[in-house]
């Protein structure tokens, strides 16, 4: 399946199409050789997303039968027509189907584990080249406000502005980031990112003391695809960490 010239790996993937070791093998390996191409190239996404999904759907199929008769495909045994009620009979309940299964799950779990944790290393390996600091005065509400993203030795930078909300799953509340772009700036002796700062306080009223940080990146990597979510998921762990601490 092709999804904006990448390959991924169906949601379903593992009940679709023909249950047959082979095949999902095949589809599988494909797959992960396109993924390992992405990381050789330091593209962490979509792709690190991606495997976390699929392991975490492996694992469950694994672990709770009940769930995994859901995940199954159900074949029309007998129709009644006149009370528009369909009778349906489970692939599931077939024991060679069940032997494909499990074959298919011993092959897949390690290697869609193994790929994961190679994302994992590239991701800790960009996280360690990233410093994340405040930009002049520093409000007491940090959830709304400017994000400057700089790849030396590039003199600009990249001005997004950002909103953290909080959302609740079945387990903990989980925190979320949104950012929208702002421009790219240069930045010059006489041009700073404090100066920078100010100019947007000016262009917008709404934000008249915004919370402002910079994060630089002391390798080059992919903006988009690796240092853009990076660097996201490092503001929102760098806000929640801070506590409304060491405002400058």
């Amino acid at each position: 399946m092709i999804i904006n010239g990448m390959e991924k790996l169906a949601n379903d993937w593992l009940t679709k199409d023909l249950m047959d070791f082979e095949y999902k093998k095949y589809v599988l390996l494909a797959y992960l050789q396109h993924v390992r191409k992405s990381f050789g190239k330091s593209e962490l996404y979509p792709f690190l997303s991606d495997l976390v999904f699929h392991y975490r759907n492996l694992l469950t199929v694994k672990k709770n039968k009940e769930i995994l008769r859901e995940y199954f495909p159900k074949e029309i045994s007998k129709a009644d027509f006149r009370k528009l009620k369909l009778i349906y009979k489970r692939i599931v309940e077939d024991d060679e189907t069940m032997r494909e299964l499990q074959d298919i799950l011993t092959f897949s779990i390690p290697k869609v584990q193994e790929m994961l944790e190679e994302g994992k290393d590239i991701y800790e390996f960009v996280e360690s080249q990233c410093e994340i600091q405040p930009v002049g005065l520093m409000p007491l509400y940090e959830n709304e406000g400017y994000v400057f993203l700089s790849q030396p030795p590039r003199k600009d930078a990249e001005i997004y502005r950002y909103q953290i909300s909080i959302f609740e799953n079945t387990d903990e509340k989980v925190k979320g980031i949104h950012t929208e772009y702002i421009s790219t700036v240069q930045k010059s002796p006489f041009h700073t990112f404090e100066q920078i700062k100010l100019d947007l306080i000016r262009s917008n009223n709404n934000l008249p003391n915004p919370a402002t940080y910079l994060i630089v990146s002391g390798i080059r990597f992919p903006f988009h695809e690796t240092f853009m979510p990076v660097a996201k998921r490092l503001l929102v762990k760098y806000i929640s960490d801070s506590g409304g601490k060491d405002k400058r």
